[in-house]
């Protein structure tokens, strides 16, 4: 479904401009990972205050100036104090974690001390939580510098059918750095971006159905979204109780087995990260196997491959280098594909509208429900909605409880149509450790005045289903423009596809850093 593609900075969506002389190649820190930063800092090479104001620096100049990316929508005005402190406890011998001194950019849509949590909309561009999402406090446990906010397509993109990703009314549009002029997707736009333009480590997206995978995918990315429960929902704006997850966003798998690792927690206020099934133990960059593809039976779906006829090629190379590097990969579809859209919209509509009053209400927001979000919307449309409306909102506000039978009938048929009887049955069919596909097709030109050209996707049946699902720079199309494989598991199998997707980085390499062309017409 196109639409789920699941101090403030510019709010205008400003025409880009050609790359200032902050490029990536003038970067000191550019493409390092989190392992490669910590041994710097370790070394004493290296201190976190200084690669604080660094990416600081380079907010300033590619993505407010230069280029204007237009990927932070709001600065933590703690960061230096934080990686200041951070510095302290290192000198004193006190790290506390994989994180310690390493600067992370969250989506606005999790809460976040002291910073605004808007979701994008001006009718909370004064809303500041007082406490951190749960995920926030286990990153700072880890010793992360929180170092800001990232713009997201606007309520996470279930505003409205004819949306533009990227876009949100408080922080304007995210321009793809590979070329300006087109979509970096959504919701998780500026976590995408940003990583990608090496203004922060790494970032926390949010994904509904695609919100994580799309963008990363698009950005030159590695994204995981994790099996619903690994990772707590408490604090973050929600949309859909059964399909809603926070996720790594990076550019390398390593990176994002590292983050996960911190952000997988159980927490009393979420009870689907309480699931037996689920261990908290495992060590995610343990599975971080460069020979994981030898021996692996992987299932390609084929009919996914017309979302793009060069990500159809792409998927080809990618096939073989899985099958040279020891794997068997075979033919493999999902016998229910798509027999569950009907559903997935009317199990998100209810959703939404339950999930969104309760936290409202339990914020004390400026808005305490989705019939006041609509009437501001409604007061406010020269600058809320200028582009699209909110249809979305008002068909969600139309559905009743979460008692109603259409919601439980629709909730438990999209879950089995995509989980048992979808992903499961096709990877039991052949015994199967994984199913891969084009994430989905290269950006496309954003046209705010019609709304997104989305060309499809691979990864919908892990997001209704609850699952895992990983997406790995696998090469760019003739335009130069970034794909992404999807690595698609059932639940709660994590390591497996990291381990699968690390084996097919280490042998591709096929991230290249964004070269910010203003369009495919300008060089």
């Amino acid at each position: 479904m196109r639409w789920l593609l699941l101090a403030t900075l510019a709010l205008c969506a400003c025409k880009p401009q050609a790359p200032s002389s902050a490029s990536h190649n003038d970067f000191p820190y550019a493409e390092l990972d989190i392992v490669d930063l910590q041994a710097r800092m370790q070394r004493g090479e290296l201190d976190s205050r200084t690669l604080t104001q660094a990416y600081l620096d380079r907010i300033a100049a590619i993505d407010r100036n230069g280029p204007k990316l237009n990927s932070v929508i709001e600065l933590n005005p703690a960061a230096l104090r934080e990686a200041a402190l951070r510095d302290a406890e290192r000198k004193a011998g006190k790290a506390l974690g994989p994180l310690h001194g390493i600067p992370v950019l969250l989506k606005d849509n999790i809460d976040a001390v002291p910073m605004v949590n808007s979701a994008g909309s001006l009718a909370l561009k004064d809303f500041r939580p007082k406490e951190d999402a749960f995920l926030v406090r286990r990153l700072r446990q880890a010793g992360a510098v929180i170092l800001g906010k990232t713009n997201l397509s606007e309520w996470a993109n279930i505003r409205s059918s004819h949306s533009t990703s990227g876009w949100s009314a408080r922080g304007g549009l995210t321009h793809n750095p590979y070329v300006l002029d087109h979509n970096a997707c959504g919701s998780s736009a500026g976590s995408a971006v940003a990583v990608s333009a090496n203004l922060a480590a790494a970032a926390i997206g949010t994904e509904t159905d695609g919100s994580i995978i799309c963008p990363s995918a698009l950005n030159g990315l590695v994204g995981l979204k994790p099996t619903v429960g690994l990772v707590s929902r408490s604090g973050i704006i929600p949309i859909s109780y059964s399909q809603d997850t926070a996720g790594p966003m990076t550019r390398s798998v390593a990176d994002a087995a590292v983050l996960l690792g911190v952000l997988a927690g159980r927490d009393d206020n979420d009870p689907a990260t309480s699931r037996a099934a689920w261990n908290a133990t495992l060590d995610y960059p343990a599975r971080l196997q460069a020979d994981a593809l030898k021996g692996a039976r992987i299932g390609v779906m084929r009919s996914k491959f017309a979302v793009d006829p060069d990500a159809g090629a792409a998927m080809e190379a990618a096939i073989k280098v899985m099958r040279d590097a020891g794997a068997t990969v075979v033919d493999a579809e999902i016998p229910t594909d798509g027999q569950w859209d009907a559903d997935e919209l009317v199990l998100l509509l209810y959703e939404f509208k339950s999930g969104l009053n309760r936290y409202l209400a339990s914020h004390s927001a400026p808005v305490r429900s989705l019939e006041e979000l609509i009437a501001f919307n409604q007061r406010n449309a020269d600058t809320e909605m200028p582009w699209f409306g909110q249809d979305l909102f008002e068909q969600a506000q139309a559905k009743g409880e979460l008692s109603d039978p259409e919601y439980t009938t629709a909730r438990n048929r999209a879950r089995r149509l995509a989980g048992p009887e979808g992903i499961d049955a096709a990877l039991k069919a052949q015994q199967l450790d994984a199913l891969i596909a084009p994430a989905t097709g290269a950006a496309w030109p954003t046209d705010l005045a019609h709304g997104d050209r989305f060309p499809g996707a691979g990864y919908g049946a892990a997001a209704v289903a609850g699952y895992p699902s990983l997406t790995v720079p696998m090469g760019s199309s003739r335009n130069g423009l970034p794909l992404g494989v999807v690595f698609i598991g059932t639940a709660w199998s994590e390591p497996r596809l990291i381990s699968l997707g690390y084996a097919y980085e280490q042998l591709t390499r096929a991230r290249k850093p964004p070269e910010y062309r203003p369009s495919l017409d300008k060089h």
